[in-house]
């Protein structure tokens, strides 16, 4: 037996000292987690970097968290939970605080004869213990979780919307006499203020892209867009709609007293230490504003290709075409299908030190260190085409042009691609082979579409499937015949579908994945283009040449189970 403390085990700080347990190697051994040649080389790698032997496994990838936290618990007499599968006492849940779970990391699970049951990612924080022991009035056992978690239960658990409730009956009351006074209160704790912060808070927990306000005639709904989806978070009193209007504009910088006119800003807030932009546009309905919130994390601007879900053939097409010193790169597809974090990711690829990258946007989504940002502005007279006029005078080796609306910015893009810029932009088509029409009815010359454009990306989200709950099953030859390349006699694959767990909110699908389709410009694609040949015929050159389409990208990530098939059918019809 070896003498440890339990800060070594948990990683995340001391039960006590003096504690006699079994070795952790000796427990990951007999649960057949390790092999004996695995765990010597960990040990040989611990001694070389003096990390713990626990955390040595992990970084190896030999165990992963859960396991390890699983087998520091086991050694000393504590029970472990896999909170993601634990039927959580809502009941349990309610006698703490929120915020008092979210400052001690721990979260009551079950009662059990006025026995409180606790998962924490740290069980010896005696401090906390006490606390909830106060805050219940009963005898509590804690028991170990990982630290993520932890964080993830608490934030499915303890959501605002009690208390969203709860402020509504507070704020009609004093927003009676001048709602317009509450809504430009600064003060912390002003009920309006309050409303406000939960609304962001719970929509950043719920991983909402937007926030949508909409006033009615007798009260106002919020709606957040979760996985490309709405849903109706919360009814409000019609007696609030102005206040949480105003305090919004306020918060955003824009005219509160202008209230028949679009507007538009910019918020920015700290969300358990990480600051999270939100993009806010105002437009007048007949029953009062709308307000809508795009919320931009920053760490999306921050992503690798690699992270996208490209598969590995596609990798490679794209990486011929963003590799070259010139030419132009398109990203096609609808409003929200992801197209700016590709190119931000495509910059993350190209930027280095030796190369001078603008961007030119409408609005600039993500602020990304060491590129020049440009926003355009067209009150100044800033337009996309006055920008990139003065962006190819400033020296650019690459330049990322936020869409291509006209032909007088489509006609700037083509030149600066042919004169040796590397030129990235969007474009709204339905696929890959489209834009290369699109540009021509622009009225650009269709010789120059052909020898500017290298490669276009057509791009969809689809939700992935919750690796928790989704279950398998074979389908029916029928359900797949009709819409894929399928002969009777080929093997039927194993497919997968949503269920719905606590994990996903019950909804079967957790986080989103692009669907790609790329199509480099060859000389047959040229010619066609040249020859200003439909979108269906170049489409049906470039399938020849071993295009892979939006529907057969999805279909591949179907089969590899990362997908359902009604989803696929919902994105790409």
């Amino acid at each position: 037996m070896q003498r440890v403390t339990f800060q070594e085990n948990l990683l995340y700080g001391p039960i006590t000292e003096g504690v006699y347990v079994k070795q952790l190697g000796t427990i990951l051994l007999e649960d057949g987690l390790l092999t004996e040649d695995q765990l010597m080389d960990a040990i040989d790698e611990q001694q070389r970097s003096g990390q713990s032997l626990g955390r040595t496994l992990v970084e190896l990838g030999l165990i992963s968290e859960s396991q390890l936290v699983r087998a520091l618990a086991s050694q000393v007499g504590m029970e472990f939970v896999e909170l993601a599968n634990f039927p959580v006492d809502v009941s349990a849940v309610a006698l703490v605080p929120a915020a008092v779970c979210r400052r001690h990391n721990a979260l009551p699970i079950a009662i059990d004869e006025g026995v409180v049951k606790i998962a924490m990612s740290n069980p010896g924080n005696v401090v906390a213990v006490d606390d909830i022991r106060t805050l219940t009035n009963r005898h509590v056992i804690p028991v170990v979780a990982t630290h993520d978690d932890v964080v993830a239960a608490i934030d499915r658990f303890c959501r605002a919307d009690s208390e969203l409730e709860n402020l509504q009956g507070s704020l009609e009351e004093s927003l009676e006499e001048d709602v317009s006074a509450v809504g430009g209160s600064t003060e912390d704790d002003a009920p309006i203020v309050r409303f406000v912060n939960l609304l962001i808070t719970q929509a950043i927990q719920d991983r909402a892209s937007d926030i949508h306000i909409e006033p009615a005639e007798k009260n106002f709904r919020v709606r957040y867009r979760i996985d490309g989806v709405l849903h109706e978070t919360q009814r409000a009193a019609k007696g609030i709609q102005n206040g949480v209007i105003s305090r919004l504009k306020i918060m955003s910088d824009i005219d509160i007293a202008e209230r028949r006119k679009p507007q538009d800003g910019r918020l920015s807030v700290v969300h358990q230490g990480r600051k999270i932009d939100l993009r806010v546009a105002t437009l007048p309905t007949v029953w009062g504003e709308k307000v809508v919130m795009r919320i931009l994390d920053n760490t999306t601007a921050t992503l690798d290709l690699e992270d996208l879900g490209i598969r590995p053939r596609n990798l490679a097409l794209y990486e011929a075409s963003y590799t070259k010193p010139y030419g132009m790169i398109l990203v096609t597809g609808p409003t929200g299908s992801g197209k700016s974090t590709t190119l931000y990711a495509t910059l993350n690829q190209v930027s280095r030190p030796e190369i001078n990258v603008i961007t030119v946007e409408d609005p600039v989504e993500y602020r990304i260190p060491n590129i020049n940002q440009v926003q355009v502005n067209p009150k100044a007279g800033l337009t996309f085409a006055n920008a990139l006029r003065s962006i190819l005078r400033s020296d650019p080796d690459v330049v990322l042009i936020g869409e291509i609306r006209d032909h007088e910015t489509a006609q700037i893009a083509i030149e600066a691609a042919l004169t040796g810029h590397l030129v990235l932009s969007t474009l709204h088509t339905n696929d890959a082979p489209s834009a290369i029409t699109r540009l021509i009815e622009m009225e650009i010359e269709p010789f120059l579409v052909g020898s500017a454009v290298d490669s276009v990306v057509a791009q969809r989200l689809a939700r992935r499937l919750c690796d928790k709950c989704k279950m398998d099953y074979t389908p029916e030859p029928r359900d797949i015949e009709t819409r894929f390349s399928w002969e009777s006699g080929m093997e039927i694959p194993t497919l997968y579908k949503p269920v719905g767990c606590s994990s996903c909110s019950n909804t079967g699908y957790r986080g989103r994945m692009a669907l790609h389709e790329i199509m480099p410009v060859t000389e047959e694609v040229e010619r066609l283009a040249v020859d200003r040949a439909s979108s269906a015929e170049i489409g049906r050159v470039a399938r020849g040449q071993g295009m892979e389409t939006l529907l057969e990208d999805g279909w591949a990530k179907v089969q590899e189970g990362l997908t359902s098939i009604e989803e696929l059918f919902r994105v790409v019809k």
